[in-house]
């Protein structure tokens, strides 16, 4: 049994139902309360030196604060993550949804917690649901500036990539956002990506010898080397008296010297042979 099946024995008892609509619900009422009170935005931020000095309520209601503040741009993220986020839930079912969610938010804990006087958001939770559903539908298309059709894996490419800079140009505080962004991408599909990789790999492999093998000459004339290559018009045809398996083109079939048994064979390219008498 994997470990993912494990946690998810675990977690039965504890998964939500309709978990991205209660995520939904719950952005939407604190875009009402940031956007009637905007004081209490800077109470529900997580920052872990708060959390450390006893604000607790910080852990969770980071959740409520919405990825943007614009009415329309908000609608449109709120509206792909519902989109996302229930496809998961139906693919996964409720209890494995909810795992993934849970270990991205653990993970954004454990980020925020690597650097505690920095804001944490819970948009890499958001994240975190966008690449995993590139990765089952990769050939969704989604209408970029609602004109030109793109299929969303080649938008989760650039995302891997501008993630993998930020990596490695980022600092900590950097690195352990992405990090914990697709820590929970990883731990689902790590495995199958791994062995994808690795047959991906021993498939070029095979295809490399395979062209290897078709790039030789099938026929080689003894005599002067020549093949079916370099005389695309020229017969090939074996000697029945030679001893061995010799191979002549037809300008060698019948003037060659044959080859007695253990006599030395013939050198391909070799023009200076006496013609057989």
């Amino acid at each position: 049994m994997s470990l993912l099946d494990k946690l998810e024995r675990k977690l039965r008892p504890f998964a939500v139902p309709n978990l991205t609509v209660v995520l939904l619900v719950a952005q939407a009422l604190g875009f009402v309360l940031v956007t009637t009170k905007p004081a209490q935005a800077d109470q529900m931020v997580l920052i872990m030196d708060r959390v450390y000095a006893g604000e607790f309520w910080r852990l969770g209601t980071f959740l409520f604060i919405p990825p943007a503040s614009n009415p329309i741009f908000l609608f449109f993220e709120l509206y792909l993550f519902y989109l996302m986020g229930t496809a998961l839930e139906s693919q996964w079912g409720q209890v494995r949804y909810t795992l993934y969610v849970l270990i991205a938010y653990l993970a954004t804990l454990a980020a925020a917690a690597i650097v505690p006087a920095v804001p944490a958001s819970s948009g890499y939770i958001g994240l975190s649901v966008y690449l995993a559903f590139a990765h089952l539908y990769p050939n969704f298309e989604l209408l970029l500036f609602f004109i030109l059709p793109v299929k969303i894996k080649y938008l989760a490419w650039l995302t891997w990539i501008f993630m993998f800079i930020g990596f490695a140009t980022g600092d900590w505080e950097t690195k352990a956002q992405i990090v914990s962004s697709v820590a929970n991408f990883l731990l689902f599909f790590g495995k199958e990506i791994f062995w994808r990789v690795s047959d991906g790999r021993r498939r070029m492999e095979w295809q490399a010898k395979q062209i290897k093998q078709r790039s030789k000459a099938f026929h080689n004339c003894a005599i002067c080397g020549a093949t079916e290559r370099s005389h695309p018009r020229m017969d090939f045809r074996y000697c029945s008296k030679c001893a061995g398996s010799y191979e002549y083109c037809a300008d060698h079939l019948k003037t060659h010297e044959h080859v007695v048994l253990g006599g030395a064979a013939p050198a391909p390219g070799d023009m200076t042979q006496a013609p057989k008498s």
